[in-house]
């Protein structure tokens, strides 16, 4: 997926950003990798400025097909 799409997706404040801000705010994600139980599980930071923007993308990015 194109950045500018994803940062479409995300939030109106992305969806105006330009690609180098959309790469520093929601790709490079600083959190931690862990895996338990054969399962990896993203461990975002509590008070990560762009959390709900982040969420937003994935959400929508990894939802079910619509029927």
């Amino acid at each position: 997926m194109p950045p500018r799409s994803a940062g479409t997706l995300a939030s109106a404040f992305h969806a105006k950003a330009i690609t180098a801000t959309i790469r520093a705010h929601l790709i490079h994600v600083p959190a931690r990798l862990a895996r338990s139980a054969r399962r990896l599980r993203l461990h975002l930071p509590e008070h990560w400025s762009w959390h709900d923007a982040f969420t937003e993308l994935f959400t929508a990015t990894h939802a079910p097909p619509t029927a």
